[in-house]
């Protein structure tokens, strides 16, 4: 379980394809303060990490991860949003996450504002996976509040801290993200879609 709130920028420092599978190294400044089989969610997709070798550590993405993921696209030097599992009794300063992507979408809009930003993204809404107004969503592992909700579309704004330090700051038109929508509206969703 997660909360939204993204830890680190880790540095994508290799990436090697065994069969059907990618291991993906990270440098990282919290890199020290893991261990083998811990839970760290990767763009909001959540890994195991499995080896750890001074300031980075590898993780293992499978096909059925990779074809549901904007992982797959990852390349060397690029950052990547970061965030340990949380601690039992911690505050939920964003919203419980998973770390389960249902959908990528693509970044349609980027309006810089007088000290914010709002990005537009564009999602399958035939994946029957929806928005609503002020409500959570995850983008690349980073918990945001909706704004202009629409059936296949939605903004968040973004403040500066956020920007700074995930990786929106290198967002461009046509850049494909992580969706993990809000898990209390995927149950509400299924169980009216059940009572039909």
């Amino acid at each position: 379980m997660f909360t939204g709130i993204i830890e680190d920028l880790g540095i994508v420092t290799d990436l090697k394809k065994e069969f059907d599978n990618l291991h993906i190294s990270i440098k990282s400044h919290i890199t020290s303060e893991l261990k083998i089989d811990q839970s760290v969610a990767h763009n909001g997709v959540c890994l195991t990490v499995v080896a750890i070798n001074d300031d980075e550590y590898t993780v293992t993405a499978i096909k059925e991860t990779l074809d549901k993921t904007n992982l797959r696209t990852l390349q060397i030097n690029e950052e990547i949003n970061l965030e340990r599992a949380m601690k039992l009794g911690d505050r939920l300063d964003g919203h419980i996450v998973q770390g389960h992507v249902d959908q990528t979408a693509s970044c349609t809009k980027i309006e810089e504002l007088n000290g914010s930003w709002v990005f537009t993204f564009s999602y399958d809404s035939a994946l029957n996976n929806m928005t609503i107004e002020k409500g959570s969503i995850t983008i690349n592992g980073t918990s945001l509040t909706v704004v202009n909700s629409k059936k296949d579309s939605f903004s968040v704004a973004i403040i500066p801290y956020t920007y700074e330090h995930t990786n929106f700051h290198s967002f461009k038109m046509g850049t494909i993200v992580n969706l993990e929508f809000d898990v209390l509206g995927k149950y509400v969703a299924k169980l009216l879609e059940m009572r039909k």
